[in-house]
Formats: C-alpha cells, sequence, structure tokens
C-alpha cells in the first residue's frame, strides 16, 4: 500500500455497508494499541455520524395521521415494509420534525389492535379505550350490526382463556366500515406502537446501536440536522446486515470469531423460555407476545423440548392480508396456520421467511456464523440447541448488536426528554 494510501482507497467496496465497515476499519488501525478490543469499538462508533448510514434506494414512506386502518395496511404491504412513521394530518407545513410526527406504527401493531377488538367482542366488552370510541358505537360496529350491512360473527373462548376464530369473523371484520374508518392516529399508543424517537444524522453511530439495543428500540428514524427533514430509517435488521457485509475486515473477525458461550449468548435459560405447543391456538400466541412484549416464540412439540418452528409477531400481518386462512376453521392452531401461510405465499411467489425450515445454531458457533445466517435467511432471531436437538435459547437481531457496543456512564444525559418516562413495561 502506498504511503498515505488508507484501506478505503486501495479495496473496492461490495456495497455502501462494505464501504462503512472500512472507514470502521481506518479509525480501528489508528487507535490506541492499550485499548481493549470493545473500548476501540465503541471509539470507533462514536466517531461516526449516523449521516454515514447507507440510505435506501426508495423514499422512506410517511403515513398521514388520518389514514384509515385498511388503506395503512395497504400501503405498508405495497411498499414490503413492516412499519413507519405517522406524519400528523393537523400539523402546519412550518411545523418543526418534533411536532410533525406522532408515533411509528407497526404492521403487527394494526393486526394486534384487530385481535384486541375480538377479545373485547367475545367477553361481551366495550371497545379498548385506545380506540377513543364509545361504547356502543364499538358494540354495534364491531359485532357488525345491522348499522352496516354485515351479518354477526361469533367467537368462542378455549379452555387456556385464549380466542379462537369462528366462521369468517376476520373477513366480517376487516371488509367493515368500523375497520376501514377508524384511523391510524386512533390505535396512537396500543401495542408496538413506538413514539417517534428519532436521531439527527450529526448524533453517532454509537447513539444509534445503543437505541436499538440496550434500549430496545426497533426503528429509528433520521432528520437531516439542518432541516428537520426525515431522511432516512435505521432498524435491528439494517445494521445486521452491515455486520454482515464487514466480514472479512479486521475490526470485524477480531469480534465476529468469538463463540457464543463465550460472549455470554444466548442470555435466556431454557427453563425462561417462552414457547409455543404446535397444537395450541395461533391467537395464543399472538396473545402471549402482545403480553410479554415480545417479537416471536418457538414452536415446540409435545414434548415442549424440541423447536420445530418459529412464529413471529409480524406473522399476525396475514390475519389481515389474507384472512381467508380462517375461512374453513372454527379453531386453528400454530401447525395449522403455519401450514396455511406457507400455502399461501407459495401460491403468491412470496419470498418470505416463513418459507424456510427452521433455523438453529450452536453455543460453539461464533457471533460471524450466526450475523451471516440471521441476515441471509431474513430472520430476526435464531434458535440456539445443543447435540440432540434440545432447545437452548434464543438470539434476537438485538441481542447481536447488544454485544458490539457498551454504553458509557451517563452517555445519554438528557437525550430522552419529552419522550420518557414510559410505562414500566414499554420498549422505546
Amino acid at each position: 500500500m502506498a504511503a498515505g494510501e488508507t484501506k478505503a482507497e486501495n479495496t473496492s467496496p461490495r456495497s455502501p455497508e462494505a464501504e462503512l465497515g472500512i472507514k470502521v476499519e481506518d479509525l480501528w488501525e489508528v487507535l490506541e494499541p492499550q485499548l481493549t478490543p470493545t473500548e476501540k469499538l465503541n471509539s470507533c462508533f462514536q466517531d461516526l455520524p449516523v449521516s454515514s448510514f447507507p440510505v435506501p434506494p426508495t423514499h422512506v414512506i410517511e403515513i398521514p395521521s388520518d389514514t384509515g386502518l385498511a388503506e395503512t395496511v395497504e400501503i405498508l404491504s405495497k411498499h414490503k415494509i413492516l412499519s413507519a412513521p405517522v406524519r400528523d394530518a393537523d400539523a402546519p407545513e412550518d411545523a418543526s420534525w418534533m411536532d410533525r410526527y406522532i408515533g411509528i406504527v407497526e404492521f403487527a401493531g394494526v393486526a394486534m389492535w384487530v385481535l384486541n377488538q375480538l377479545d373485547a367482542s367475545a367477553n361481551g366488552k366495550a371497545g379498548s379505550t385506545l380506540t377513543r370510541m364509545d361504547s356502543f358505537t364499538y358494540k354495534k360496529q364491531a359485532n357488525g350490526v345491522a348499522e352496516n350491512g354485515l351479518t354477526s360473527a361469533t367467537s368462542q373462548s378455549t379452555d387456556d382463556g385464549s380466542t379462537s376464530v369462528a366462521g369468517s369473523f376476520f373477513e366480517t371484520l376487516t371488509s367493515s366500515e368500523f375497520y376501514k374508518n377508524t384511523k391510524v392516529k386512533d390505535i396512537s399508543g396500543s401495542f408496538r406502537w413506538a413514539p417517534f424517537l428519532a436521531l439527527q444524522t450529526s448524533d453517532s453511530f454509537l447513539t444509534m446501536l445503543l437505541l436499538l439495543s440496550k434500549y430496545r428500540v426497533k426503528t429509528l428514524p433520521v432528520v437531516d440536522s439542518d432541516n428537520g427533514m426525515l431522511v432516512n430509517i435505521i432498524t435491528q435488521s439494517a445494521v445486521v446486515h452491515m455486520l454482515a457485509e464487514c466480514a472479512g475486515l479486521d475490526w470485524f473477525e477480531n469480534w465476529g470469531n468469538k463463540a457464543l458461550n463465550e460472549i455470554g449468548l444466548p442470555n435466556t435459560k431454557p427453563c425462561d423460555l417462552l414457547k409455543v405447543k404446535e397444537d395450541e391456538p395461533v391467537l395464543k400466541a399472538f396473545l402471549l407476545m402482545r403480553k410479554k412484549g415480545i417479537g416471536g416464540l418457538p414452536v415446540v412439540d409435545a414434548s415442549g423440548n424440541y423447536a420445530v418452528g418459529n412464529i413471529s409477531i409480524r406473522d399476525v400481518q396475514y390475519l389481515l392480508t389474507a384472512p381467508e386462512i380462517y375461512k374453513d376453521y372454527r379453531t386453528i392452531t400454530v401447525r395449522d396456520f403455519l401450514t396455511e401461510v406457507r400455502s399461501y405465499l407459495t401460491k403468491q411467489k412470496a419470498n418470505s421467511p416463513l418459507l424456510h425450515g427452521l433455523i438453529t445454531c450452536k453455543r460453539g458457533n461464533t457471533m460471524k456464523d450466526v450475523i451471516l445466517k440471521l441476515d441471509s435467511k431474513k430472520i430476526h432471531r435464531i434458535y440456539v440447541t445443543d447435540e440432540s436437538g434440545l432447545l437452548e435459547g434464543v438470539i434476537t437481531l438485538r441481542d447481536i448488536i447488544s454485544k458490539l457496543v457498551y454504553e458509557p456512564s451517563n452517555y445519554f444525559g438528557d437525550f430522552f426528554d419529552g419522550v420518557l418516562p414510559l410505562p414500566e413495561d414499554s420498549r422505546v
């Protein structure tokens, strides 16, 4: 390499993410040798602005707050995205970014809100206070009575307290005026709704990585520090994809070649792992995820010890995009739900993680092994099994990112003012 020439200048990057990795490499090589590898990584990411993170080729999708839920689902489906920032339709044109957005809506959040209406209807309760609708209107609309020209749909409660589907409830509900006319702003604050916690382009990578890991943020909007315009959306998946593209670089290999058991993953004991049996109602799985605030569950056999599949909170979207799955079922099990969704996706010629078999790893695998699997399969979690196939734990995207950096003392200061405090069980 010629004098003064950097690795970035001497290498042809495979992608914008790899080019970013080379910037980290250049910073890594000039840091003081007495620093530990973890300290060096923290320093590198502290010196990189968020503006360096690759911007997707398509523009950022925003959803006006007065958009109906049905249209919101159509927008998310059309653009093949799982979430989007919600712009206040009543905000003036010259509003600052802090006043322009009211939160982030998730595909799964809309579907779980619909499930909440089902649960309330099945138990004879008034609608959720989150809908901001009076109970009389709710009961009439959610139960599909004559006002909307719909026939009544019924549901049953199973022995475990979850709700099963009778007839074509979801098709009835999702074709109703109640569903179409409920605005996205009406479900603000419900499950999987996130506050609009944004970074500015001048903020550091370290801030971004800590928010996506320790502080459990799933989606981070980025606004231009000068004009306040929304310029990027960074997700946990995007960060793990960046890491996968950095394979082969010294800083990544130094960190990524550590075995999972060497760095304390998985961090959940087998006895504490939440799971669902394949012959249990799928709604039980979704309601458990809502109750515990988690993104996925392993599907296990009758013994409860061997994983046979995975069900994610994002799979709940198929209740809205493919409600015909429920047409012929009074109670659909996890096994049957996953089978029906796979059949639907195959017919649609869609590329989905659900079409892959169960993805697993062993405690002796390296971080690099796991990152490459997660990225190539486009999945959010991987299950850890022993040599005999017994389920030992789960590793999520957040777990991976959390092992990359640490939070310096008093790092955030007043960063969360205006966003926190949040409920104790809330995930930012």
